[in-house]
């Protein structure tokens, strides 16, 4: 069941910005946002939060010395406790917490009459029991699991505009759904496993000081990590299913790279028999040759992780040899893994140009 909105949230244009508030500032993915608004004369930030760096102003902490709006001239960090007290003043908020964090705090943004963009992934996966082995928590607002839009924008476009929650897609499923959506739309894939491994800078485990993130334990180095246990598996497996409307095999394995950002992801699919080359690029452009932030390339050995750093962009292309599907994509993953596409929802939600202050 989806939730029905309040006429109040039916959007063609806005005429005055839209006052935004955002929990969890300075975290990557909250920095990123930050950044993103206030070059977005769409949007008037109302409150950002950080226990960290409560008192400080956000231009100092965030922003570089170029001019720009967001309503951010001044403003400083504050506790959330404050930034919740100015709810009344806020059409919309921005949760880049941890994901228990988000559930604890969008059932009451919600009840307020505030609407959501969660960066979390609180509010992704609509079977609850999964939430114990992936998260490590019991979920507490089940009920707004299904009304939840799921925020891969290209995919799920048509419904975020009406959305009073968009649960924001992660960055490992962004890359590995952009690139695999396109042959599951076009039915071109047989039944057999898919293999997905996917490489993410640092940045993708959040602003950790642990000793298994330090620069010692990461430089020279290379591993995959939480092999069969990822929270971002289920998710990945959830839409694809969506996508296909059967039963999906999957095998995803997450690597940690020794740099700061972005994901290059390669998976690996067997084609019903009888696909050809033709048909593979096809289905490519079929879904993409408009879309203004995905970037295709005629071969998967074209895609680097160079290409994408601090842009919000994802990259794709697609190899067929017999039946053998090769999918290579890359995006940065505090960009359009998390504040970029949170942007991209956010305009549609209030009716601005989805590339709005990102492009």
């Amino acid at each position: 069941m989806r939730l029905v909105l309040p006429e109040v949230y039916t959007y063609t244009r806005c005429m005055k910005p839209v006052s935004i508030g955002v929990i969890g500032g300075s975290g990557y993915s909250g920095m990123e946002l930050l950044r993103l608004l206030w070059g977005h004369e769409g949007f008037e930030v109302v409150f950002a939060t950080s226990d960290r760096w409560e008192g400080k102003k956000i231009r100092e902490k965030v922003l570089s010395t170029r001019g720009g709006g967001g309503g951010m001239e001044g403003l400083a960090f504050c506790s959330v406790e404050a930034g919740l007290s100015r709810l009344k003043e806020c059409q919309v908020v921005a949760m880049a917490t941890p994901a228990l964090t988000s559930l604890e705090r969008v059932p009451e943004l919600l009840k307020a009459g505030v609407r959501v963009v969660d960066l979390s992934g609180s509010f992704r996966l609509k079977d609850a029991s999964l939430y114990p082995r992936f998260y490590a928590f019991e979920h507490s607002a089940k009920a707004l699991l299904e009304q939840a839009v799921y925020g891969l924008t290209e995919w799920f476009r048509s419904e975020i505009p009406g959305a009073a929650l968009v649960a924001n897609s992660g960055c490992y499923p962004t890359a590995a759904l952009m690139g695999l959506a396109p042959f599951f739309k076009k039915q071109l894939l047989a039944g057999d496993t898919l293999v997905i491994n996917a490489a993410s800078g640092i940045s993708g485990a959040g602003r950790k000081a642990t000793e298994e993130y330090g620069y010692m334990e990461i430089a020279d180095d290379f591993r995959a990590y939480r092999t069969h246990r990822h929270q971002h598996m289920p998710e990945i497996l959830q839409t694809l299913e969506c996508l296909a409307q059967r039963p999906v095999d999957m095998v995803f394995t997450p690597h940690l790279l020794p740099m700061k950002r972005s994901i290059l992801c390669t998976t690996f699919a067997k084609t019903k028999p009888g696909t050809t080359k033709a048909q593979v690029q096809e289905a490519l452009h079929e879904a993409y040759a408009k879309e203004p932030l995905v970037e295709l390339f005629a071969s998967p050995d074209d895609i680097r992780l160079a290409q994408v750093h601090h842009r919000p962009h994802v990259q794709v292309a697609a190899s067929l040899e017999g039946e053998k599907l090769i999918v290579v994509s890359a995006l940065d993953n505090l960009l359009k893994g998390a504040a970029s596409q949170a942007l991209q929802n956010l305009n549609l939600m209030f009716g601005y140009p989805e590339t709005q202050g990102i492009l």
